[in-house]
C-alpha cells in the first residue's frame, strides 16, 4: 500500500527543508502544490491555463482544478510508492476530496506531521531572507550572511529583499497561514493524524524528532 503524508506548517518553519530530507530518507516524491501551480503555468497545460484565468481575474483557484493538478501529479510512476504532500490540502473540504482521491487509489493520508513555532522566530527567520538579483542565491543575514553586505559570495550580483520577505508581509502571511489551517489542524487531529513537532529547534533536532514518528 503506498503511504501519503501531509506536511503542515507556517512559512518560514523549514516545512519545504524537512520534505526535501524526509523525500531523501523515505524515497517518496515530496509534491509541492506551489510547484504544480508553476509547472502547470510553465507548460500551459489546459489545468494551468484554467487556473491562471481565474487568478487573472483575482479569485482564488476553485478546489477542483487543484485537485485535479494533485490526482495528474499522483498518477506519475514515481509516486506509485506513494508522496509527501505540501501546500496541499488547505480546508477540511480539500482534505476530503484528498482521502476520496486516494482511496481510487487504495491509500489514505497515513500521518500529519505539523510543524510549529513561536512567531517571532519565523518572522526573524523570513524577514531576514536576502535574494541574490541575477540567479536567486538566498542569504540570510543573521544565519548566512554574505562576506559583503548587499552583495552576493558567488555572482557580485546584487542582493535585495522580495515583498514576500518583508517583515509587515511575513506578520499577515502567518497570519493568514494560521487562521486558514486550524480548521485542518483540527480536522486532521481528531482523526488522530496530526503528529505536532517543536519547529524552534535545529534542522537536524526537528528530522531527529519527525522520522521516529513517522515510523510509529
Amino acid at each position: 500500500m503506498a503511504t501519503y503524508i501531509v506536511l503542515l506548517g507556517p512559512p518560514g518553519v523549514g516545512k519545504g527543508t524537512q520534505a526535501e530530507i524526509l523525500a531523501e530518507k523515505t524515497g517518496l516524491v515530496h509534491v509541492s502544490s506551489g510547484d504544480l501551480f508553476r509547472e502547470n503555468f510553465k507548460n500551459q497545460t489546459e489545468l494551468g491555463k484554467l487556473a491562471k484565468s481565474f487568478m487573472d481575474k483575482g479569485e482564488l483557484v476553485p478546489d477542483d482544478v487543484t485537485i485535479s493538478m494533485i490526482r495528474e501529479r499522483l498518477t506519475r510512476p514515481d509516486c506509485q510508492a506513494g508522496a509527501i504532500l505540501d501546500g496541499f490540502p488547505r480546508t477540511p473540504a480539500q482534505a476530503d476530496a484528498l482521502e476520496v482521491m486516494l482511496s481510487g487509489f487504495k491509500g489514505r493520508v497515513d500521518a500529519v506531521p505539523y510543524i510549529t513555532a513561536d512567531e517571532a522566530v519565523l518572522v526573524e527567520r523570513v524577514s531576514g531572507r536576502w535574494t541574490c538579483r541575477a540567479s536567486g542565491h538566498i542569504y540570510h543575514e543573521k544565519f548566512s550572511p554574505p562576506k559583503e553586505t548587499g552583495v552576493c559570495d558567488l555572482d557580485g550580483s546584487e542582493l535585495y529583499q522580495r515583498d514576500d520577505d518583508k517583515v509587515e508581509t511575513v506578520r499577515k502571511r502567518i497570519k493568514v497561514y494560521l487562521t486558514q489551517t486550524t480548521p485542518l489542524v483540527d480536522y486532521y487531529r481528531q482523526r488522530g493524524k496530526l503528529i505536532e513537532i517543536d519547529g524552534m529547534q535545529a534542522v537536524e533536532d526537528v528530522t531527529a524528532v519527525l522520522l521516529p514518528a513517522l515510523k510509529k
